[in-house]
């Protein structure tokens, strides 16, 4: 029987009350032009607003499907087609040995410098989609993933329920974090994963309009619960099996188990003649 994985991001909020993680300090979800961030336009126009919004459909999405062992999983069509036609991605279609690592980052529960460690040693470049309380006050691990050649990408001020919002507050919460990335960085953000992997059409739109590519994925596992961590084999056996060309990768970094096993998955997905590249190389 196949196996249908729902990756719900979690529901955080540092500061709006929403459930958090079991014994874990606010927020998370379940993952840039690299250090010459400050040569990047900003992504965001001061007025936003190109489409009429109020017209599209705003009902939530949520980003779910079969897992497939050696190939790309199995979605329904209209979920990809309302991503890719607002300029969204959660694979390479070229067919090339490609994948592309992304880490989600709520709050930092003291393993992202060892996932940095890890793919410098490796020479990997991932993404990591960042909250505002993270951008605020990891400003030593932020500044590290810029001048090692990461991307940061905008996960949200507060990890809202995009569908749920009005236009304006799905705008400010995007807006507000790469403003302050800007100001904290002189880092201008270009993609965005939503929190929970949930969107709508409106959201896919605002996103796009503000100068945003959408990022989902193509390949996760149920990783972000830090008291249910079983040890970096079972972290190994459930992403190697389910590697395929061109996949974008989810892991959380408040998993002790991804922490472990990660320079494992890349020199064995090396060995089976897979290339680590960046969003930015994405078609």
């Amino acid at each position: 029987m196949k196996k249908i994985v729902f990756i719900p991001l979690l529901l955080f909020s540092f500061f709006t009350g929403c459930a958090i993680s079991p014994g874990a300090p606010p927020a998370e979800n379940t993952p840039s032009p690299s250090a010459e961030a400050t040569a990047a336009p900003s992504a965001v126009p001061t007025v936003p607003v190109m489409r009429d919004y109020e017209k599209m459909d705003s009902k939530g999405v949520g980003w779910g499907f079969v897992r497939k062992k050696g190939d790309a999983p199995e979605l329904p069509a209209g979920q990809i087609k309302a991503l890719e036609e607002n300029g969204g991605v959660y694979i390479d279609h070229s067919g090339a040995k490609t994948l592309y690592l992304t880490f989600d980052e709520g709050y930092e529960n003291g393993y992202t410098a060892k996932i940095l460690d890890t793919l410098a040693e490796k020479q990997v470049k991932a993404a990591f989609f960042v909250t505002g309380p993270y951008l605020e006050s990891q400003t030593e691990l932020i500044q590290r993933m810029i001048d090692e050649g990461h991307i940061v990408g905008n996960h949200t001020v507060n990890h809202l329920n995009l569908p749920k919002q009005p236009t304006q507050t799905v705008q400010t919460e995007l807006e507000a974090l790469n403003k302050t990335s800007e100001d904290l960085y002189g880092y201008t953000m270009r993609y965005m994963r939503p929190p929970e992997g949930e969107y709508s059409e409106k959201v896919l739109s605002i996103a796009q309009d503000m100068g945003y590519r959408t990022v989902l994925w193509s390949m996760a596992y149920k990783d972000w619960d830090v008291n249910t961590q079983k040890g970096p084999a079972h972290a190994y056996d459930e992403v190697i099996p389910y590697l395929h060309p061109g996949a974008v990768m989810l892991l959380h970094a408040v998993s002790s188990d991804n922490t472990a096993a990660l320079g494992d998955i890349i020199d064995t997905a090396r060995s089976m003649g897979y290339e680590f590249r960046s969003l930015d190389e994405l078609p």
